[in-house]
């Protein structure tokens, strides 16, 4: 099948080149994302496969449905990019990559917290610099905090493994309790109510839905714990950036560690090294102390990535042999 292959990166190049060897796709790399702008480079391919930063909204998918395009085919497991409802009146099936490595996603999360934790960050920088004083160090024993998890998919599940490691007291949130996470990893399941009043630390890995969005705002800021840490290794827009501010400018949060951020599209997986941003809210995340921002890199392993070069290839091969497509994305 002819696929155009949008926002790509070296990196995708090798591994999909690698992972296309045992199925004979025939696959065109562009560089730019596919928005409605874009969609005319993929005139004449049955799929399009795409990333977390571009937009299929309803005006894309009309366009590519009227170029041929019948596939999309999403290299992530995220899909709030994709106007769901109007692929599937347009007759577009959309495929996505539902796990990878829940490990990768897990052990960036816990690298984020025990970075902020003992601001290895900003030792690293002051040893280089000479200065090998320790004030401003100060950290606290993981194993006396108590830590709340939003959502306890395979991600959550992972995280609450590790975190049980460290001997933590591990609370969570989620519409359907996860059996692991509760007879293995000690979990016990709150209201969010109490997970935010009661947690140290507060990580999210829950979807992107409309009762998610800006999870993490102003009420939700007030019940928490004078200097909580949260991290953010799911999607951007569940945190209320602008209420994220104002709870790190009080000190009610204590530290920010973010891999995603909910105007990322503009930002992330682009060198702008000499470019001035123009997001004055990300902006100012940047000059906390007590922030640390990824660019979208928990998923980042070579384990991760070669996965989704294989699941995506064979998502595609299913379509195009008319078998079931277990990974196929229908509207609720």
């Amino acid at each position: 099948m002819k696929i155009a292959f949008f926002s790509t990166k070296p990196y995708d190049r090798v591994f999909f080149d690698k992972a296309n060897a045992d199925f004979g796709h025939e696959i065109t790399y562009f560089e730019t994302r596919l928005t409605r702008q874009t969609v005319k480079l993929a005139e004449g391919y049955e799929c399009a496969c795409a990333f977390v930063n571009d937009q299929l909204d309803a005006s894309a998918l009309i366009a590519l449905a009227a170029q041929g395009t019948r596939l999309i085919a999403l290299r992530c497991a995220g899909f709030n990019n994709v106007d769901v409802s109007s692929a599937g009146k347009l007759g577009v099936s959309v495929v996505r990559v539902p796990a990878y490595s829940p490990y990768a996603v897990a052990e960036h999360t816990v690298g984020l917290m025990l970075a902020l934790n003992r601001k290895i960050y900003w030792a690293n920088s002051r040893v280089k610099e000479g200065n090998f004083a320790l004030d401003g160090l100060l950290g606290f024993d993981m194993r006396s905090a108590t830590v709340g998890l939003i959502g306890t998919g395979k991600i959550g599940e992972c995280v609450a493994s590790a975190l049980h490691g460290f001997g933590c007291r591990i609370l969570a949130h989620d519409k359907q309790e996860n059996k692991i996470c509760k007879t293995e990893y000690g979990v016990e399941y709150v209201s969010f109510e109490e997970l935010v009043a009661q947690s140290d630390v507060i990580s999210l890995h829950c979807p992107l839905l409309p009762d998610t969005y800006h999870l993490i705002n102003m009420e939700a800021i007030a019940r928490m714990k004078k200097g909580v840490m949260i991290i953010n290794t799911s999607r951007g827009a569940l945190i209320d950036a602008r209420a994220a501010i104002e709870g790190l400018k009080s000190q009610k949060i204590g530290y920010l560690g973010i891999d995603v951020y909910e105007e990322e599209e503009e930002l992330f997986f682009e060198d702008k090294t000499f470019q001035i941003l123009t997001d004055d809210v990300f902006a100012r995340l940047t000059t906390f102390p007590n922030v640390m921002i990824t660019g979208h890199q928990a998923y980042f392993t070579k384990e991760a990535v070669a996965r989704i070069a294989q699941t995506t290839l064979e998502n595609i091969t299913a379509y195009e042999n008319g078998s079931e497509l277990i990974n196929a994305v229908k509207a609720e």
